[in-house]
């Protein structure tokens, strides 16, 4: 199904304070060593903002490798493990586009992780970038990265294997709840009931606003009629 590679573990250590936001742990920094991975996330990690960040759903944030590169070309500046807030660094397999619901087996101490939703791009993110337009910038690019929630605990290290072990056959893929993605396969989704709650939550929204969009075509059409 598909192995990549951990390139780097990273996580926050001491916060670091932004301009208008406060302190914030976005700062994540390489780790050395086997780091350990429980429910809520890597043990040496910590979130600050908890009501948009963490959480079972948010557990692990993972990146791809080749999106950072192209980001670095793009703004013209190296762009090191952890910059964009993940907790993993992966090349050779996708991470956007992995399917809602994917599993992955990471190195060979148990633990395996399962992608939930895209990361939106806010404030904090923003300022820590110092990019002109960078949410927009971000969200129109859509390489998001993906969450990951624990399904068995263990540890990782970089140089850890990272293998696709199971795929959902939906074929939603974790950019979907953000961009580009089918409303009626997204809506098919909200059929299974073993769906996280943040899947759902962002499955539920993309229906909505669908089904809004539809409304007004709707009564434009019925209004020129």
């Amino acid at each position: 199904m598909g192995t990549g590679t951990v390139l780097a573990v990273c996580a926050a250590g001491q916060d670091v304070v932004l301009d208008g936001i406060g302190p914030s742990a976005i700062d994540k920094r390489p780790l050395t060593g086997r780091a350990e991975v429980h429910e809520l996330g890597l043990a040496a990690d910590h979130v600050r903002d908890k009501k948009h960040h963490g959480g079972v759903d948010q557990a692990v944030y993972a990146y791809a490798e080749p999106d950072a590169r192209r980001w670095a070309g793009e703004l013209g500046r190296e762009l090191p493990y952890g910059w964009f807030g993940e907790n993993l660094r992966i090349d050779g397999i996708d991470v956007t586009d992995a399917l809602v619901g994917e599993r992955w087996q990471v190195g060979d101490d148990g633990l395996v992780l399962e992608t939930t939703i895209p990361r939106v791009p806010c404030r904090t993110f923003a300022v820590w970038a110092g990019e002109p337009r960078w949410v927009k910038r971000f969200m129109d690019q859509a390489d998001f990265g993906a969450y990951l929630r624990v399904l068995q605990p263990g540890t990782v290290a970089a140089g850890d294997s990272v293998t696709v072990v199971h795929r959902p056959d939906h074929g939603v893929r974790v950019r979907h709840l953000l961009a580009h993605g089918d409303p009626e396969a997204i809506r098919a989704l909200l059929e299974h009931d073993d769906l996280p709650a943040k899947v759902r939550r962002e499955a539920q929204r993309v229906v909505t606003r669908t089904d809004r969009s539809r409304g007004v075509a709707r009564q434009g059409v019925a209004h020129k009629s």
